[in-house]
């Protein structure tokens, strides 16, 4: 069984039950959890809405019930608007999916049910595939990401193609992923990690969160998500998996390119830390009963820290950080030219030949330049 394989996407425990919100949607007039996975539906290969799911899930929302937030999000209206703060927070998914997909909302507004939940299928595939495919392929390089940088192998090896020895079971591996809260060079505390007499929840955070694995208890907020492991692994997912070398070669557009993509999105970051979470335990197959993985819990509290208003400041100035990062084009800094640049000269050489007409033709009206 592959990675996040979709025959784990049954509905998981994030949520609440609200009030029935029935419309005219056929198999989907239930409410359901919509920030829950769906069950496996077959879909069709290559339609573009496969596509858009893909990125949906990568950027947006990684574990949600497309059908119950379409379904949700078509019952939602004046008369009957959201009432809790899970009901307005899959609105707010709802309407990132519309405004992602061209024409969605009209076409969903227009189409009988059974077309309305074809189309969920086919974005519930895409998501549900793009987490497979990034699982898979992250499994090979994170061994290098994790490597000492002077060009050193890991000592012991860990293997790219198999993960028994990953997790609490290599020292590497193992400091990665030790909670915050935990001490990873007292012996007593890897072995009990090992034995699995401590069992990490996905509340607890790991050290690899953390710039160069740093936690400061007085300054919680220092380093957080700014680990090298965590922009290489974003670089692979979304910039394409050889802009993580010294000397990127060139190569076919990155996901992010694809989509249009030039802002990191806390869910993506959330995403991401998510994937490295998963590709350095021991675990071979995401499974939704594992509750060492636990890792839909661990993607939603990333997730909701970043979304909190109180935490509005230090969300700035960590997405700043990651777009000068991934996207340093796009983000927002003045650039400069300097002064004894190609650019600034031929620029400065410009304005001295404007000036120097201005003042001819001045002098040829009577008058002083303009």
């Amino acid at each position: 069984m592959a990675p996040f394989d979709d025959k784990e996407n049954q509905p998981l425990r994030f949520g609440t039950s609200g009030p029935d919100k029935s419309t005219n949607t056929g198999g989907l007039k239930r409410r359901a959890e919509a920030l829950e996975w769906a069950p496996r539906k077959k879909a069709t290969t290559g339609d573009p809405l496969q596509h858009h799911g893909r990125h949906f899930g990568r950027a947006v929302y990684a574990f949600a019930n497309v059908p119950a937030l379409v379904s949700n999000g078509l019952a939602s209206n004046e008369d009957n608007p959201p009432e809790t703060a899970q009901d307005r927070r899959e609105g707010r998914i709802y309407l990132k999916l519309l405004k992602m997909v061209p024409d969605l909302e009209e076409r969903l507004a227009k189409s009988p049910p059974e077309e309305v939940l074809r189309m969920c299928n086919l974005i519930q595939k895409g998501a549900s595939s793009g987490r497979a495919d990034d699982t898979k392929s992250m499994k090979g390089p994170i061994v290098d990401w994790i490597s000492p940088r002077d060009g050193e192998p890991l000592r012991p090896t860990i293997h790219r193609n198999s993960k028994l020895d990953r997790g609490f079971n290599h020292p590497r591996t193992g400091a990665l992923l030790c909670p915050t809260s935990l001490d990873w060079s007292d012996p007593a505390v890897q072995q009990q990690l090992r034995n699995k007499e401590i069992i990490t929840l996905g509340e607890d955070w790991p050290l690899f969160l953390y710039q160069d694995e740093k936690f400061d208890p007085e300054e919680p907020w220092r380093g957080l998500l700014r680990n090298r492991i965590l922009v290489l692994a974003f670089k692979h997912v979304f910039t394409s998996p050889s802009s993580t070398d010294d000397n990127p070669r060139a190569t076919r557009s990155g996901n992010a390119k694809l989509h249009g993509m030039t802002r990191v999105t806390p869910a993506s970051i959330a995403y991401i830390a998510t994937q490295v979470r998963f590709a350095l335990s021991d675990k071979g197959t995401f499974c939704r009963s594992d509750k060492e993985t636990d890792s839909e819990t661990f993607y939603q509290t990333l997730l909701e820290l970043m979304e909190d208003p109180k935490e509005e400041e230090e969300v700035k100035k960590l997405l700043a950080w990651w777009n000068r990062t991934i996207f340093p084009a796009a983000s927002n800094g003045v650039r400069i030219a300097p002064k004894n640049s190609a650019l600034s000269m031929i620029k400065a050489k410009r304005a001295k030949l404007e000036a120097a007409q201005a003042a001819a033709a001045a002098a040829e009206l009577g008058g002083p330049p303009a």
